[in-house]
């Protein structure tokens, strides 16, 4: 499995003789590649060619030694080189995808937490013509999404103000759902002259009214990389791969499925969800919860043909540094 990762040729049973610690002649390793080829973990691709491994073949290299592999001394300090001159946090996710694309020589993927669980240090509203409302919100981290709505009931100007004014007097640091969860309870005995004031805050703090579509932002590094991979070399397919890319909601909802998993680290050989570019790709996603951000996925899309044991382990190191920056 590492000699086909490592060339990209079919194995033959002579070349495995020479580098396996065991004297073992290529006849032996002969029978025993033909016991795996029927079982369904190799295929040779030509009679007089050797092996080279299935799908099946790839997810059982990846559930017994990819996952449980370490990662190597050099990476780990090329990592922490990379990542420590990225301040904010969506730098460390840019930074991420593109140490995650230069490793595993496919796409390096990071998708953001929802808006709805990032702490807001500022809310600014704005009335537009056609009776729509400009929302602003800006994170503790400086990140800015802002989003034009139509709010369920009119609002002025000077209303839309003391709204603002109200939240970001009482609600600095605070998520979007917290901050209903708490008008929600307020409202019982706020005093009428802000009773309007707090229906319309909940109103115009609900998730979904401000969500994007979808709510999770996905970033995309190394397109430029995957365009040179052998296994792209046929225009066909490279342009199946990119359509895939550009499906940006096929690709948030599945990395969204894999953060809900309940293990940390996700892998998928042969991925159907993108149509005709996904039978020959590989998804690799690794979940990180930074407390201050929530939950989101770092990951790789690339080729069948990967270095798994270092695009895990890079995955896997990287969400636990974006996690806990002490590390």
């Amino acid at each position: 499995m590492r000699l086909h990762i490592e060339t990209g040729e079919p194995v033959s049973s002579r070349a495995i003789a020479r580098r396996h610690p065991e004297p073992l002649s290529p006849a032996t390793i002969r029978n025993v590649m033909a016991d795996l080829e029927d079982a369904g973990y190799l295929y040779q691709p030509h009679t007089s060619a050797g092996r080279v491994p299935t799908a099946l073949g790839y997810q059982y290299f990846i559930e017994h030694f990819a996952t449980q592999a370490r990662l190597r001394p050099a990476d780990e300090q090329w990592i922490r080189e990379q990542m420590s001159t990225a301040r904010t946090f969506e730098e460390k996710l840019e930074r991420a995808g593109q140490i995650l694309a230069k490793i595993s020589h496919g796409l390096g993927l990071t998708l953001s937490p929802p808006m709805a669980q990032m702490p807001i240090e500022h809310i600014r509203l704005l009335l537009v013509p056609g009776g729509r409302l400009l929302v602003v919100l800006i994170t503790q981290d400086g990140i800015t999404r802002d989003k034009l709505v139509i709010p369920p009931e009119p609002f002025t100007q000077e209303e839309l103000d003391r709204i603002s004014a109200y939240l970001n007097q009482h609600y600095r640091g605070w998520t979007l759902e917290r901050i209903r969860a708490d008008l929600a309870a307020r409202l019982a005995r706020v005093q009428d002259s802000w009773r309007r004031i707090a229906l319309g805050a909940l109103e115009l703090c609900d998730p979904e009214l401000l969500a994007d579509e979808p709510d999770r932002q996905l970033r995309v590094e190394g397109t430029a990389q995957i365009a040179t991979a052998p296994e792209f070399s046929d225009q066909q397919r490279l342009g199946a791969l990119f359509a895939a890319v550009e499906e940006k909601r096929r690709l948030i909802e599945l990395l969204s499925r894999c953060i809900a998993t309940p293990e940390p680290l996700f892998v998928q050989v042969g991925v159907s969800e993108l149509a005709a570019a996904g039978p020959s790709l590989a998804l690799i996603g690794a979940r990180y919860c930074a407390a201050s951000q929530g939950a989101g996925l770092l990951g790789v899309l690339g080729p069948l043909r990967m270095d798994y044991e270092r695009a895990v382990t890079a995955a896997t190191f990287l969400a636990r540094l974006i996690g806990s920056p002490t590390e």
